[in-house]
C-alpha cells in the first residue's frame, strides 16, 4: 500500500518471444511512470536477467533478490526496462505451457492471479496499481494469440495488440497456440471461443449453447448495470490444466477445458458451466471496471459474481433451475468452510498479501457471500441495490475502491444505515445454528458468536402433514421460536438466510418410514443440506443417512442430486457406517432402481448410473459394463463412463496396471490420462503407492489435475496396508513441501494426500502437533487445519455411533 502512494501514471509495454515453446521465453518490459522521492521495489521472477535499466542507466541485475528489485526513486518521470528470460510453468500459474497428449501440440496461456504476473513480465504487482498494457508477441506462425485487448497478426508470427484499459496486474493474460477458433458477434461486441484442436468437434458441438448463454447474459448485465461492456472483444478460452473454474481476465476469460464436454453430461454440469460463464461476465463490471483496492476486499469480486451469476442464469437462460443447482452444489461448500477452525468473516479477512488472500477463496467468499448479498438485495430491492452499485462503478471507473465505498453508495441510494447488517453478516465469522426440536415444537437458535451483534433470520420451514408439504414463514431472533406441529420439518429449504440447519432424527425417521421425501425439488435439496450438516456435526447416524438415501434415491427427479450426493454418500456416509459393504450394496440397488426407471438416455439416468458405479461391489458386473455388456437401455459407454468403471475396478483391486495402460492406449486424451493416474494410485500394491508418493514428493512430475486424482487414489479402497507406511512420511515432508509445489497446487496436494481414510486419532494428533508448532507455510497450514478438522468430525461420528467393521471394501 505504501508503494501505491509513491507511484502513479503507470504504462506497460511488453514484448514476449514464445517461438521456442520449450522451457523458457524472452520477456522485455518497458514501464513508464511518475513517482515521488522514496524507496520501493519492482517485482520480477525471472529465470535469467539479461539487463535492467532505470532512466537509461544500467542497474546491477544481482540486486534482484527473492523476486524483488529494490529501487530508490527521485521525484518525477521514470522509465524502467527489463530484459529477461522467464520460465514456462506447468502448475496452472504464470505462463503455463501444456502439450496435448492427443496430438503433441503445445499450448500456452497466462494466469497472473494472484501473484504470478512477475513470472511473465516485470511489474509493480499489486491490485491498486492499475495501468494500460500494450503487448507485442512473437509466436510460431501456425499459432493464434489472444490478449486482453484486440490484436492483429501484422505478419506471420508477429502479433500486435492495442493498449488495454487500465488493469490490475492479476488480470493480464494471453493465450497462444494452434487453437481451434469460433467467431461471432452480439450487440456490437466481437465474440470468440477457443479450445485445443483435439477438442474441435466438441467445441463445435457446444458453441451454440455457450454463445447463446453469453449473449443472453450480456443483454441482462447491460440492463442491470446500465453500463456498456468496455473491454472491446470478449473471448472465452478453454485451456488445459487450469486450476480454477475460470478467471475473469478482461477481454480474454480463461476456463478449465473439461468444461468443453467430450462425453455425455448431466444437466447439472451444463448449469454449472452456464453459471460459470455468467459469473465471469459479472466480473467484467464488478471486479474489472472497479477493482478492490487490496486483497482483503476480494470477496467483493467473488460474492457479487457468485450471486449475479446464479441470478442472471436463472432469469434469462434456459437454466431457470440454477438456484436449485446452487442448493445442491454450493451451499454445503460454504457451510462446511464456515464451520472450520479456519473460518473467517466474509469481509475484512485481514489478508496482508496475495498468498494469504488465496486461502480465503473458499466457500465463505463465494457461497456465503452470495447468500448475504441475496438477502441484502431482497431487503433493499433492485432499485436501491443496483442504484448503489451503478454509482459505485461510475465513481470508481477503471480504478480501485473499498467495501466502505460500496456501502456508502448504497446508503446514498436509499439503503439507510447498513452498519448493523455489515457487522452481523459480513464481519462476524461462522453460521448461527438452527435445529428443530420436535418435542418442544420449536426452532432452537445457537448464535455463532455470543459476543457479536445478534442476527435475525427470516426464513421458511417446510412442514409435512399427511401427504402434503406446506411452507410457513418464520422470524427467528430468540433462543426458541415456536413452529406448528408437523410429522416432519425441513428448516430453510428456500435458502432465505445463511444458517446451519441441522436435520432432526425424528423427521428423518418419519420420512424413512413413509418411504420417501418431499417431491418439490427445492425442498428436497434443502432436506439433504439439513441431513449433510447433521452428519457433519454427528447429530444423525450414518446408518440413518443410508436408510434415507435408499428410500429417496429411486424417486429422485433432479440429476444434480446424484452429482452432489454420489461422492458424499460413497466417500463419507458409507465409510462411517458400521457395515460399509452392506451400506454400499443397498445404495447400489437404489441407484440401479433409478437407472432402470429413468427415461433411457436421460441425464437423470446418467446421474443414477454414476452412483451405481461408485457403489458397485461386484467386479464381474463392472467388467461386463466395461465391455459394453448388460448395460441398461440408453446408457452410452463413452470415455467418462468407461473410466468411472475402470477407476472403480482399481479401487476394488480388480484390474492390473497393464489393463489401465491398455485402456489408455484406446484414447490417450488428457481426461483419460488423469483418470489413469488416479486409478493407478488406487491399485493395492506397494509399487502403485510408491509411484503415487513420488508425485507427492516431486521426485516425479505430474500435472495439477493428475496430482489431485493421485492423492484421492492413494487412500482409496479397503486395503490400506500398502499406503499406511507413508503416513509418517507425509508429516515429515509437509514442512518442506512448498519447495516442491507452490500456490494453488500446493494446497491441493496437502489436502488430496492427507491420510483421512484410516480414521485414526493418532493421525489427528500428529497433524495437530504440526499445526501448533507454527512452522508451516500459510497454504500448508490452512489445508492441514481443514483436513484435520474433517478427520476429527468423522472420528466424532464413529465414536458416537460405532466404528466401521475392519476390512470393509470402501
Amino acid at each position: 500500500m505504501t508503494r501505491r502512494s509513491l507511484i502513479d501514471g503507470l504504462d506497460y509495454d511488453v514484448h514476449l518471444d514464445l517461438r521456442r515453446a520449450a522451457a523458457s521465453f524472452d520477456s522485455r518490459t518497458r514501464i513508464r511512470f511518475t513517482s515521488g522521492a522514496g524507496s520501493t521495489f519492482l517485482d520480477l521472477k525471472a529465470e535469467a536477467i539479461k539487463a535492467i535499466t532505470l532512466d537509461g542507466d544500467d542497474v546491477d541485475v544481482d540486486r534482484v533478490r527473492q523476486g524483488r528489485l529494490p529501487l530508490t526513486l527521485t521525484a518525477g518521470e521514470h522509465e524502467i526496462v527489463v530484459d529477461a528470460v522467464m520460465a514456462f510453468r506447468n502448475d496452472g500459474e504464470g505462463l503455463h505451457l501444456s502439450v496435448d497428449p492427443a496430438d503433441r501440440r503445445p499450448y500456452v496461456y497466462g494466469m497472473s492471479f494472484m501473484d504470478a504476473a512477475p513470472s511473465i513480465f516485470a511489474c509493480f504487482d499489486q491490485p491498486d496499481l492499475k495501468a494500460p498494457y500494450t503487448f507485442h508477441v512473437l509466436a510460431p506462425t501456425d499459432w493464434t494469440v489472444i490478449g486482453n485487448a484486440p490484436g492483429t497478426q501484422a505478419e506471420p508470427g508477429v502479433w500486435e495488440f492495442e493498449s488495454t484499459q487500465p488493469l490490475s496486474t492479476y488480470f493480464v493474460t494471453l493465450v497462444a497456440g494452434p487453437w481451434h477458433m469460433i467467431h461471432d458477434e452480439h450487440d456490437g461486441i466481437p465474440l470468440s471461443l477457443s479450445a485445443r484442436r483435439s477438442l474441435a468437434p466438441y467445441l463445435d458441438a457446444d458453441a451454440e449453447e455457450l454463445l447463446t448463454v453469453t449473449k443472453q447474459c450480456f443483454d441482462e448485465f447491460h440492463r442491470l448495470f446500465g453500463i456498456r461492456y468496455p473491454f472491446g472483444n470478449y473471448h472465452q478460452a478453454f485451456v488445459p490444466e487450469f486450476n480454477a473454474g475460470a478467471m475473469e481476465n478482461p477481454g480474454c476469460v480463461t476456463f478449465r477445458d473439461p468444461l468443453i464436454f467430450t462425453s455425455k453430461v448431466t444437466r447439472g454440469e451444463r448449469i454449472q458451466r452456464a453459471t460459470t460463464v455468467a459469473h465471469e461476465m459479472a466480473h467484467q463490471w464488478f471486479g474489472n471496471i472497479t477493482t478492490p483496492r487490496w486483497w482483503d476486499d476480494l470477496w467483493l469480486n467473488e460474492s457479487f459474481a457468485e450471486y449475479l451469476g446464479n441470478r442472471v442464469t436463472a432469469e434469462v437462460t434456459e437454466f431457470d433451475d440454477a438456484w436449485i443447482h446452487n442448493a445442491w452444489t454450493r451451499r454445503q461448500w460454504g457451510l462446511v468452510a464456515d464451520q472450520r477452525p479456519s473460518t473467517h468473516p466474509v469481509a475484512g479477512n485481514g489478508a496482508t498479501d496475495a498468498l494469504a488472500a488465496l486461502q480465503d477463496f473458499d466457500g465463505i467468499s463465494y457461497a456465503k457471500g452470495s447468500s448475504v448479498l441475496r438477502q441484502l438485495n431482497t431487503r433493499l430491492g433492485d432499485d436501491v441495490f443496483f442504484g448503489g452499485v451503478i454509482e459505485h462503478l461510475t465513481r470508481h471507473r477503471f480504478g480501485n475502491a473499498t467495501m466502505a465505498d460500496l456501502f456508502g453508495a448504497w446508503e446514498r441510494a436509499g439503503a439507510g444505515d447498513l452498519t448493523p447488517f455489515t457487522e452481523g453478516w459480513l464481519r462476524t465469522a461462522g453460521p448461527d445454528t438452527l435445529q428443530h426440536d420436535a418435542a418442544l415444537r420449536a426452532l432452537i437458535l445457537t448464535p455463532a458468536d455470543a459476543d457479536a451483534p445478534p442476527r435475525s433470520h427470516t426464513l421458511s420451514v417446510a412442514l409435512l402433514d399427511g401427504d402434503t408439504w406446506r411452507h410457513e414463514s418464520v422470524e427467528v431472533s430468540e433462543a426458541e421460536t415456536p413452529v406448528p406441529a408437523a410429522e416432519a420439518l425441513v428448516v430453510d429449504p428456500d435458502e432465505q438466510t445463511w444458517v446451519l440447519a441441522l436435520a432432526d432424527p425424528a423427521s428423518i425417521d418419519v420420512l424413512i418410514g413413509r418411504g420417501g421425501g418431499p417431491n418439490e425439488p427445492q425442498v428436497r435439496a434443502g432436506l439433504w443440506n439439513n441431513v449433510r450438516s447433521a452428519l457433519h456435526n454427528a447429530e444423525v447416524s450414518p446408518a440413518q443417512v443410508i436408510d434415507l438415501a435408499v428410500v429417496t434415491l429411486p424417486t429422485e427427479q433432479v440429476d444434480d442430486a446424484f452429482r452432489s450426493l454420489v461422492p458424499w454418500l460413497s466417500g463419507k456416509a458409507v465409510p462411517l457406517t458400521q457395515e460399509p459393504d452392506d451400506a454400499a450394496a443397498r445404495l447400489h440397488e437404489a441407484f440401479r432402481e433409478r437407472v432402470d426407471s429413468a427415461e433411457p438416455g436421460s441425464t437423470l439416468q446418467l446421474g443414477a448410473l454414476q452412483g451405481a458405479i461408485a457403489t458397485a461391489g461386484d467386479p464381474a458386473v463392472l467388467h461386463r459394463w466395461r465391455q459394453g455388456q448388460d448395460l441398461p437401455d440408453g446408457v452410452q459407454l463413452d470415455l467418462a463412463v468407461r473410466w468411472r468403471i475402470i477407476n472403480r475396478l482399481a479401487v476394488l483391486d480388480a484390474i492390473a496396471l497393464a489393463g489401465l495402460d491398455a485402456e489408455f492406449a484406446k484414447d490417450p486424451s488428457t481426461q483419460a490420462g488423469v483418470s489413469r493416474a488416479g486409478a493407478r494410485a488406487s491399485l493395492h500394491t506397494d509399487q502403485a503407492k510408491a509411484w503415487a508418493w513420488a508425485r507427492f514428493t516431486g521426485a516425479e512430475p505430474a500435472t495439477n489435475y493428475e496430482l489431485a486424482a493421485i492423492g484421492a487414489g492413494m487412500w482409496a479402497g479397503s486395503d490400506l496396508s500398502h499406503a499406511l507406511p507413508y503416513v509418517d512420511d507425509y508429516f515429515s515432508r509437509i514442512t518442506e513441501l512448498q519447495s516442491v509445489h507452490s500456490g494453488w497446487v500446493l494446497g491441493e496436494v496437502v489436502e488430496a494426500f492427507f491420510p483421512l481414510a484410516p480414521l485414526s486419532a493418532q493421525i489427528a494428533e500428529q497433524a495437530e502437533g504440526l499445526i501448533a508448532s507454527g512452522d508451516l507455510d500459510v497454504t500448508v497450514r490452512r489445508r492441514l487445519v481443514d483436513a484435520t478438522d474433517e478427520l476429527r468430525r468423522r472420528l466424532a461420528v464413529v465414536e458416537k455411533y460405532g466404528a466401521p467393521r475392519v476390512g470393509a471394501s470402501l
